[in-house]
């Protein structure tokens, strides 16, 4: 018996050295773990064994490690910042700068001390963005707004050519409304375009109306647009260039704009012709965006291009249950909180119903009637605050919508009272296949993925990364979600 030796190459001739780069820096790039800071645990160890392997290897994990940047600590940044600095050639690399999990908790220092430190402030940042001349994606949230000041935003708005999104999740401080505001009113007088296409402004309440007014018109290749909560108004939305394709729109929880407006925008525009995800919830305590002819010109009008459609508090009566069917053969996520529907309207998306308990608002016409039934795709419904779904009619024999034939459907997402209520049920939810779900201040009730019809996965192209479904935050950036993203994502 002859043991075969391994065979030894000299440096740079073995075959993975000898890939072509474009290939070797695919392989490399499988090693990167797209994973969720946690406290001072290494990531990427393989990535720095690599570093060790050989020149050729060497370079090509270079590629990948400085490619996206993520920064959890000030400390990190500050270690980032200084390497970068030492050898300006790593920030040339750099595609993606993520701030969302930023935080100095943890550290053992309040945000009066941390700023102390003076390892993140806005001439840091804005020294970093200098030193990342290629950079194409920058994630930053509310932790850091005191430090987006004029410099940074101009440079972000005006000296990164290559810039394609930036999200301000949450950024609502005094400091940050006013230094927002003076960089885009450098825009008034300046025929310039900007080369943002994927924009987070979720949460960023205290921006004036008129920064809307005056940003959108120069962003013609805008492509995802999240304004939740934010001071945006019809004339603004009506602003986005012709040249745009919005394929996620988030417009939830803006007081700020008009049904008509937002109706007008959706069946006129021709931004709005390819839309995959749309937000227009609002809360019905304060504001009511979809009075009942708004809703019957809006659902007639969706595209079918549309794969999540959040009308949560819109005024939506039984008779708009058929105009609510077609979009169920091809939406995926469909959130109707506050909908005065009773369950046999909610059947009716799973299973034809029939003329004696169809709601009737005006007869079916003959084309309606012949058509031959096509099973939904929905997987998520929300139907919070629906005074006709309770704990005791979702396991009534007249509901469908726990039996297997209502798959793919796997998620009902429900009110607090009742979650609690199904909560006690443990032997009926584990008959039933289905069990109770909750993060932050959402409850869930999920199809078991050992049942019948059981979980199907949720990752979809449209979400970027995020696996959940119901997801209230659009995202602008691939990737995992977590830190600050993760919590208004999915958790409030």
């Amino acid at each position: 018996m002859t043991v075969e030796t391994p065979k030894t190459f000299a440096p740079g001739e073995s075959p993975l050295e000898k890939l072509p780069v474009e290939v070797l820096d695919e392989v490399i790039a499988q090693l990167a773990l797209d994973s969720q800071p946690s406290a001072y645990a290494p990531r990427n160890v393989d990535l720095i064994s690599c570093l060790l392997t050989s020149r050729t290897i060497h370079v090509a994990t270079i590629n990948t490690l400085y490619s996206h940047i993520t920064i959890p600590h000030s400390s990190i940044f500050s270690k980032f910042l200084t390497h970068v600095a030492e050898y300006p050639g790593l920030g040339t690399i750099v595609k993606r700068l993520d701030l969302s999990h930023f935080t100095s908790i943890g550290l053992g220092r309040s945000r009066q001390v941390n700023s102390e430190v003076q390892n993140m402030t806005s001439k840091t940042l804005h020294r970093c963005l200098e030193l990342t001349p290629a950079i194409q994606e920058v994630l930053l949230q509310e932790n850091l707004d005191d430090d987006i000041d004029e410099n940074v935003l101009c440079k972000l708005f005006y000296g990164l050519p290559k810039l394609r999104a930036v999200d301000f999740c949450a950024s609502s401080s005094k400091p940050f409304a006013e230094s927002f505001t003076s960089a885009v009113t450098g825009l008034v007088d300046v025929p310039i375009n900007l080369g943002i296409r994927r924009l987070g402004l979720h949460e960023c309440f205290t921006l004036p109306s008129t920064v809307f007014e005056t940003l959108l018109p120069r962003l013609p290749y805008l492509t995802h647009l999240d304004v939740s909560h934010t001071r945006i108004t019809d004339n603004a939305l009506a602003s986005i260039p012709e040249s745009a394709s919005l394929s996620h729109l988030n417009l939830g929880r803006c007081t700020q704009i008009s049904g008509r407006g937002v109706v007008d925008f959706l069946t006129d525009h021709p931004a709005a012709k390819s839309l995959v995800y749309l937000n227009l919830s609002c809360d019905i305590a304060r504001y009511r965006l979809l009075w009942e002819p708004d809703v019957e010109r809006l659902l007639p009008a969706l595209p079918t291009t549309l794969r999540s459609l959040n009308l949560n508090g819109a005024k939506i009566r039984r008779w708009h249950a058929p105009l609510l069917l077609p979009l169920t053969k091809h939406l995926e996520e469909l959130s109707l909180a506050s909908a005065d529907l009773s369950v046999q309207d909610i059947n009716s998306f799973f299973s034809p119903a029939s003329p004696s308990t169809s709601p009737v608002h005006e007869p079916a016409g003959p084309e309606e009637s012949s058509q031959p039934w096509i099973s939904p795709t929905l997987h998520y419904l929300d139907l919070s605050s629906i005074p006709a779904v309770t704990q005791s009619s979702l396991f009534s024999t007249s509901c469908t919508l726990l039996s297997p034939s209502t798959s793919p459907l796997e998620v009902i997402e429900l009110g607090d009272k009742a979650i609690s209520s199904l909560r006690e049920c443990r032997n009926t939810n584990k008959r039933l296949g289905w069990v109770v779900k909750e993060l932050g201040r959402r409850g869930w009730y999920v199809r078991d993925s050992n049942a019948a019809g059981g979980n199907q996965g949720g990752r979809r192209s449209w979400k970027m990364g995020a696996m959940w479904w119901g997801m209230r935050k659009c995202p602008v950036a691939w990737g995992e979600v977590g830190g600050l993203y993760g919590h208004y994502m999915f958790k409030k």
